[in-house]
């Protein structure tokens, strides 16, 4: 199961955060940054270790403006 962000869509108000802690508050920047995660144009991915993923699932779950979606290990959308 892998996360991807996409930071520019992120509108700061930090519900993932509050969800999981691999999302970060940068009050500098006003958007959450998901720590570990690389870069691909522009969208920040990383692997959910198989204990956070409810945490993972609730994270994408309560991003109000959809920045953050979640596949699972065959490339399909859960959330």
């Amino acid at each position: 199961m892998h996360i991807e962000y996409d930071r520019d869509t992120c509108i700061g108000m930090f519900q993932c955060v509050d969800e999981w802690e691999a999302f970060e508050k940068n009050l500098d920047d006003g958007k959450a940054d998901l720590v570990d995660a690389e870069e691909e144009d522009g969208v920040f991915v990383r692997e959910v270790p198989e204990d956070a993923k409810f945490d993972a699932e609730y994270a994408a779950r309560v991003c109000p403006v959809d920045a953050i979606k979640l596949f699972d290990d065959d490339g399909e959308r859960i959330v």
